[in-house]
């Protein structure tokens, strides 16, 4: 399953590089927002389910990495930052590059963690969760543009193709996180019982 997991990921890493995606991002702040999330909420996850129990280890524990793909996040997101990777190729490389590092280390992090590290897995990925649903959030519930330079597609002003990003990462990217958190805490909880169950 590890091979499907990571060719699904790598699929999807297609999908969002190769295809219209950064062309319109150029010009739609909520095609951005789709290329973030496709890269932190699916390909990330997908990966990391195929790098994990191979061999390869966890480079930062789940807490650690979770704050630090926050910081990443956060300041790609400030204007002057969100800019130059919507106009540069390499500030689009640069970007794009950051959020799949740090995607997968959290996501392995969690994955990966065994005993107390699989409680620190269910925290890191709710964190994450609360933070993208903040700026999501943010995002789409703001009275102003943000970003000067959104809005020139399909007709949408910069205030509504701004609102539209945010619902994408509200939605898609604190679902993804919960249900990764939900979804190992589920798994720690029937371990716990396995493993009172064998020492009773």
């Amino acid at each position: 399953m590890r091979r499907v997991f990571l060719g699904l990921g790598i699929a999807v890493l297609a999908a969002v590089w190769l295809g219209p995606l950064p062309e319109w991002a150029r010009h739609a702040f909520f095609a951005h927002m789709t290329m973030h999330m496709g890269v932190v909420a699916v390909a990330a996850p997908l990966i990391a389910l195929g790098i994990v129990g191979s061999g390869f280890p966890a480079l930062l524990n789940p807490i650690p990495a979770s704050a630090l793909e926050l910081v990443v996040v956060w300041a790609w997101h400030a204007p002057a930052l969100h800019h130059i990777a919507r106009h540069t190729t390499a500030g689009l490389i640069a970007e794009q590059g950051t959020f799949l590092a740090t995607g997968v280390l959290v996501w392995h992090a969690a994955f990966a963690g065994g005993g107390r590290g699989r409680a620190a897995g269910v925290i890191a990925l709710l964190l994450t969760s609360m933070h993208m649903t903040l700026l999501g959030a943010l995002l789409a519930l703001t009275p102003r543009p943000l970003y000067a330079h959104a809005g020139s597609f399909s007709g949408m002003s910069p205030l509504d193709d701004q609102h539209l990003g945010g619902a994408i990462m509200l939605l898609v990217g604190g679902a993804s996180y919960l249900t990764g958190g939900l979804a190992l805490t589920v798994n720690l909880l029937r371990r716990t019982a396995l493993e009172t169950g064998e020492q009773a």
